[in-house]
């Protein structure tokens, strides 16, 4: 910690205040759970980036090989 620091710079890294956004009594999960299910939405994501990725590889290949039936090169 900055010895220096303003009181307001003193609040950061594992000092820092953990933001609630819902009271306690209604938030049931636990920090591993939430975790857990942030992971697997980042997973998902890439899943579809991946998918999207390969499908627009192919429509290019098929593009390409179209272009080349019809100007072969000489």
């Amino acid at each position: 910690m900055e010895p220096y620091a303003k009181p307001a710079e003193k609040k950061v890294g594992a000092n820092r205040p953990k933001i609630s956004h819902l009271p306690s009594a209604l938030e049931t999960r636990t920090r591993k759970e939430r975790q857990a299910e942030k992971q697997a939405v980042a997973e998902e994501r890439r899943a579809i980036k991946k998918s999207a990725r390969r499908h627009l590889k192919e429509e290019l290949e098929e593009e390409i090989s179209k272009l080349e039936i019809r100007n072969p090169k000489q």
